[in-house]
């Protein structure tokens, strides 16, 4: 079986942690345990990629307080630096859960640029919010000085605003695709890749945020998996959620999904993204998707837990 596993937000930084290197990496080696039973299945060949959100947004806070001594990076140079620590993280605590049970399979990091089209419309209309919260002046002198998109952020503030492109490509693919069929866990796609448009001198990062599911569900058509698995905080995919007739979908059909999806049952900000997912990966080729939590992620790749759509 091939399966692609996307893992959320929960299992690189616990709820309720401030996001310290330790904390963070005290998740990694918990998510490394929820998922020893598939990592180490050899019947299995498993790529993973993770969120990087809290991350980004730290950096993004870390360099903005420390502007005025040190010359702040751009956003595709602080995705790179995320992937490279989350891969790091990952890699050892699966391999260190592997070295205690014996296990003989290798795992390796691969920072992944996506290539995304500079003329998609998201690149006219940013939403995704990133990094602190600003003053109405401070989002002012910034708006003028260096031409960001500044918006008012649910009466909490002013926050930077990014595009949200679309992923088209994987750079990297053939050396990921070269692990994983080797047997090995390639780590990729990290925080839905570091955004890159093609331009005569070559390849050149932007200023963006690609989807880490939308980039997932990308990755597992190109390397042909049956499987994609997008882990989460909830148990399974609900509709009319926090109703009085909130129901959990057990299974369900892709014409069902895309039914729901266009009733407008998953928001934008939570659900909507890895349903979209969902359904471009099944569109594209894919058998099944499972959503689910990480603590049920060996019953969910068996199909005992979650959400498993087919087509």
């Amino acid at each position: 079986m091939k399966v692609v596993i996307a893992l959320g937000g929960n299992a690189i930084q616990l709820p309720g942690s401030k996001g310290d290197a330790f904390s963070q990496l005290k998740a990694c080696n918990q998510t490394a345990e929820s998922l020893f039973k598939v990592l180490s299945d050899p019947g299995v060949k498993v790529a993973l990629t993770h969120g990087n959100g809290p991350q980004v947004g730290m950096e993004l806070l870390r360099h903005d307080i420390a502007k005025d001594k040190l010359p702040p990076f751009p956003m595709d140079f602080l995705g790179a630096m995320t992937q490279g620590y989350i891969g790091y993280m990952l890699s050892q605590s699966i391999r260190n859960i592997f070295d205690k049970h014996g296990v003989n399979r290798g795992v390796a990091t691969i920072v992944t640029q996506v290539i995304v089209d500079p003329s998609d419309p998201a690149f006219e209309n940013p939403t995704k919010p990133v990094g602190p919260f600003y003053s109405k002046e401070e989002a002012e002198e910034l708006m003028a000085s260096k031409g960001w998109v500044i918006k008012e952020d649910a009466g909490r503030g002013y926050r930077r605003v990014v595009p949200s492109p679309e992923p088209l490509d994987i750079v990297e693919l053939e050396e990921i695709r070269d692990i994983y069929e080797d047997g090995k866990i390639p780590i990729s796609v990290g925080g839905g890749g570091i955004p890159v448009i093609k331009t005569e001198e070559g390849l050149r990062g932007v200023e963006a945020v690609i989807d880490k599911d939308l980039a997932s569900a990308l990755l597992a058509n190109k390397l042909g998996a049956e499987k994609l698995i997008i882990l989460t905080q909830v148990d399974k995919v609900y509709i009319n959620f926090g109703k009085p007739e909130q129901k959990g979908l057990d299974r369900v059909s892709l014409e069902e999904i895309k039914r729901y999806y266009e009733e407008g049952h998953f928001p934008a900000g939570s659900m909507g993204p890895k349903v979209k997912a969902a359904i471009k990966f099944l569109e594209r080729g894919g058998s099944e998707v499972i959503i689910a939590s990480l603590e049920d992620a060996a019953l969910a790749i068996q199909g005992k837990a979650g959400t498993t759509i087919f087509k």
